[in-house]
């Protein structure tokens, strides 16, 4: 039932009316009468009997479409398993909201079917003998023809022929990469090839996700691909089009609105397309026969779920993957501690260029911090834009090739301090932090967004302000001033550019807003590092990292006069891996320091936060294993405390399931104030 209790968070049985029988099969939307009243629910099963002597009956049948597939909905269950949470609301997350106009216009010629795809495989891709895909023994040792664990075919094997019938898709695009043609055959024949693929500087990676895709379904098999945002998933939309054709995917948004959502859901859910591709609403998507998942950027931060039991997407496809024993690509220009995780325990092989082929690729690179340049720009330790960035934006201006500058943050002056003492400016209504809209602005906040025209610092009284914190906008302006008659655009969440065209140019961008030019910029310089590294966040050396190798992807190569600056000390070990472009030796270092000092992905950590009465309550009646670590409390927001689980793990499954079994103790006796569960949250502090 849709019911947001933890202590109903399990199957109930009903009596299916005679009137009903042939609409209420597996997987349709019903209405069931529940504690006085009639709540939605999914029907899961039908059986010939119940253990319970007395039973209601189904109300309705909303809807004879079966939208839940068999699949979905075992995945949804180990989802809310992982993430302490109940199957509610994970389904809730899986099937978008019904759109009656749009389900008659899809279901009318096609209606879904369960029924085995042609070759004896079950609706989710699997052999219906039980073997894996590629007849390999379910323990992951390797087999005949040579196959890794990964899954990633070794050179040797590589030289068999493809089986008949099926098309050949071009590798030239995966030659950098040594793996990269084994990866497409693997996917050919249909083999449960993982992969963690660190893309080379330039990389046009839509066009090789839309090659991995191509050759899935030359093999007969589906794919779903998830992306961070709205940018990237329209870049992939048309590097698929080019390459299957019109009409040979559908696209999977909440952004597109409920009804062409909806339609693109029942599209896939009947078997008319193959792939899905979409933000992290799609990492859900019922596509038959699937062989292939994959995501893009899986650091980016958009592809965790804001709502309960707060899934991360990465985590989602691979327990898909691993469900269904098909192939999974994790990509990006960076490596997450996580990724690099899944390389060291061999649950997949990494795809990587080799050093000679990175080098060639590779914009001339400089930190404006080292010792050197320190030597050279005394002022470059304090100054936000050094000489160094200055003449290389100027050189690349004269060339006639845009410069990319990127700012950690928007706006213009996004916060102020007392020009005086250096206090930070705190509203006095709401002691949020105060802003300048513009240069001629009145300061305001930006948390209630009361304005403080009469500001005073309580704590030396003086009244004049200065920028602590220089925002996008700000940056546009003073750039503009140092290079009159070069024009000047921006990009960030007001307004993002897709691409920019060639010629001289300023691009002034925000994370994640970056627009691609023509030819690749002539210049990259990646101000205001500190606000990146200062962080306090496990993950800011990471995020920073990601950051800028996104940015610098961007760059023209060495070779063409591509040069990248970041304001930074070189000695920096995330600088020192944009400088080699080697985010596996970060990750690695990165996953290393975890698991010394007992941080996620070595562990398995849970949140919980709440009231401090709340918290004590839920852990107090929690039966966590023995060797669960409890730390805290520590502050949280709005007055709330948070305490942290930690366990080796394997011990991730008893953890989950203790923390849930509280959490639907305290909602039967219907305990007064919430508490929220998070398993490997991003933010721990």
């Amino acid at each position: 039932m849709d019911v947001p209790l933890p202590h109903l968070d399990r199957p109930f049985d009903y009596l299916v009316p005679e009137a009903l029988d042939a609409d209420a099969r597996p997987g349709v939307r019903v209405k069931v009468r529940f504690a006085g009243q009639l709540v939605d629910g999914w029907l899961l099963e039908r059986a010939e009997s119940s253990e319970h002597p007395k039973l209601a009956y189904l109300e309705k049948v909303v809807s004879p479409v079966p939208v839940l597939s068999p699949e979905v909905a075992r995945l949804a269950r180990a989802v809310a398993d992982r993430y302490a949470g109940s199957l509610a609301d994970v389904l809730r997350l899986a099937v978008p909201p019904r759109h009656a106009r749009a389900e008659k216009a899809v279901t009318t010629d096609t209606p879904p079917t369960d029924e085995p795809a042609p070759g004896g495989t079950e609706p989710d891709g699997s052999p219906a003998d039980g073997t894996e895909p590629d007849g390999s023994p379910a323990d992951g040792t390797a087999t005949a023809d040579g196959t890794a664990p990964g899954g990633v075919p070794s050179e040797a094997a590589d030289a068999g022929a493809r089986p008949g019938g099926r098309a050949e898709v071009d590798p030239r695009g995966w030659r950098d990469y040594p793996a990269g043609p084994a990866l497409l055959r693997a996917l050919t024949d249909g083999r449960p090839a993982r992969a963690v693929w660190s893309a080379l500087p330039g990389e046009d990676w839509a066009d090789r996700y839309a090659d991995a895709v191509a050759a899935t379904v030359a093999g007969g098999r589906g794919a779903v691909v998830v992306v961070a945002d709205a940018r990237d998933l329209d870049r992939l939309d048309a590097a698929l089009t080019a390459v299957l054709g019109a009409g040979r995917h559908v696209r999977l948004a909440a952004a597109d609105g409920p009804a062409r959502r909806y339609r693109a859901f029942l599209t896939a859910r009947t078997g008319g397309v193959d792939v899905v591709i979409g933000t992290r609403a799609a990492m859900f998507a019922p596509v038959r026969r699937l062989g292939l998942v994959a995501i893009w950027d899986d650091g980016d931060d958009l592809h965790a779920e804001p709502r309960a039991p707060y899934p991360h997407a990465r985590d989602v496809l691979l327990t898909r993957a691993q469900l269904g024993d098909i192939a999974a690509v994790v990509g990006g220009y960076a490596r997450t501690a996580e990724a690099q995780l899944l390389v060291e325990t061999g649950w997949a092989r990494e795809v990587v260029a080799d050093r000679a082929v990175v080098r060639a690729r590779t914009p001339a690179m400089a930190p404006t911090g080292d010792d050197p340049q320190l030597a050279r720009d005394p002022g470059a330790a304090s100054a936000r834009l050094p000489s160094l960035a200055w003449t290389t934006a100027r050189d690349a201006l004269r060339a006639d090739l845009p410069v990319l500058v990127q700012v950690p943050r928007r706006g213009y002056v996004p916060s102020v301090a007392c020009a005086d003492c250096r206090a930070p400016a705190r509203c006095p209504h709401c002691a949020g932090p105060l802003a300048l809209p513009s240069a001629q602005g009145t300061p305001a906040c930006r948390w209630c967004g009361r304005v403080a025209a009469a500001y005073a610092c309580p704590e030396c009284g003086g009244r004049r302000l200065r920028a602590s914190v220089t925002g996008a906008r700000r940056t546009a302006e003073e750039l503009g001033r140092a290079f009159p008659g070069v024009p000047v655009r921006t990009s960030g969440r007001e307004e993002v550019l897709a691409t920019v065209p060639g010629g001289a140019g300023l691009v002034i961008a925000t994370p994640g807003a970056e627009p691609v030019a023509e030819g690749g910029y002539g210049a990259v310089l990646l101000l205001d590092s500190w606000a990146l590294l200062t962080r306090a966040d496990l993950r800011a050396g990471e995020e920073a990292l990601r950051r800028w190798m996104a940015a610098a992807a961007l760059a023209r190569p060495g070779t063409a006069g591509g040069r990248v600056v970041v304001v930074a000390d070189g000695a920096l070990a995330p600088v020192q891996a944009l400088l080699r472009w080697d985010s596996a030796w970060f990750a690695a270092r990165e996953l290393a320091e975890r698991r010394e000092l007992g941080f996620p992905p070595a562990v398995r950590m849970a949140s919980v936060t709440g009231a401090a009465e709340a918290v004590a309550d839920l852990l107090a009646g929690a039966r966590l294993p023995g060797d669960a670590e409890v730390l805290g409390p520590v502050p949280a927001d709005e007055g709330r405390e948070r305490m942290l689980v930690r366990v080796p793990r394997s011990r991730a499954a008893a953890m989950a399931e203790a923390l849930h079994a509280a959490a639907g103790q305290r909602s039967a006796r219907k305990a007064a104030d919430p508490v929220r569960l998070q398993v490997d949250p991003l933010t721990l502090f």
